[in-house]
């Protein structure tokens, strides 16, 4: 998963950031309200992680703006106001969930999993194409009840085709849902990646399909590795 981490407190934003990359995520920071209101124009995320106490703009004009645009991705707040009346308030303006610092990390990670299975499995606990089964919150896979060995940057593809399965996934998109700011991934090393996963999907009845000049697509086939559609 994407997430964009909106935090000025640079030792704040280390630790969460580090914490969500151990966990499989691309992670991009902005440490300013209108870096942060920019990015979510520009790049898709599946999940926003927004302090309320933002230079430039406030947190709470950046989810405004957000919801404003139609944006319906979830939103933690985590904050350092407590009050009552500005939870509500936060919450009314449409975050998904609001987190008072200080607070353990244990409860951040948990909270994350949370929101992202919530917002990409519609509330089930795992999805399933033929044989293979995804915990995406968990980062785990299985081909029936064989554990699936994947590197993070294959869950991650993984991923990515599976959370828009029936639709076509373009390069473009599986970049930027592989890589933050910070990270490049080459044009080979997508392919090495797409290359490494079909290989370990056999016999899983999933494949992943090549769509010429759109992208790909994660689908259903037989035995033989076919397409079943």
């Amino acid at each position: 998963m994407r997430i964009l981490l909106a935090e000025d407190d640079p030792s704040i934003a280390d630790g969460l950031c580090a914490a969500l990359r151990h966990g499989g995520h691309a992670v991009d920071h902005a440490a300013r309200g209108n870096l942060a209101d920019v990015a979510l124009r520009d790049h898709d995320y599946d999940l926003l992680v927004l302090d309320l106490g933002l230079p430039a703009l406030d947190g709470t004009e950046v989810l405004r703006r957000l919801r404003h645009r139609g944006t319906g991705m979830p939103v933690l707040v985590v904050t350092a106001r407590e009050g009552l009346a500005e939870r509500i308030r936060v919450l009314d303006l449409g975050a998904d969930d609001y987190l008072v610092k200080p607070f353990a990390l244990a409860e951040f990670e948990a909270r994350v999993r949370a929101l992202l299975r919530r917002a990409n499995s519609q509330g089930k606990p795992e999805l399933q194409l033929g044989r293979l089964r995804l915990d995406l919150p968990g980062h785990r896979a299985w081909i029936g009840q064989t554990p699936l060995e994947l590197t993070a940057r294959e869950f991650g593809l993984l991923e990515a085709l599976a959370t828009r399965v029936d639709r076509v996934t373009s390069r473009a998109q599986l970049v930027a849902a592989l890589c933050n700011w910070d990270q490049e991934l080459t044009d080979n090393g997508l392919d090495i990646a797409i290359h490494r996963l079909r290989r370990k999907l056999q016999g899983s009845g999933t494949g992943v399909r090549t769509i010429r000049g759109l992208g790909y697509l994660l689908e259903e086939t037989d035995d033989s590795g076919n397409s079943q559609a």
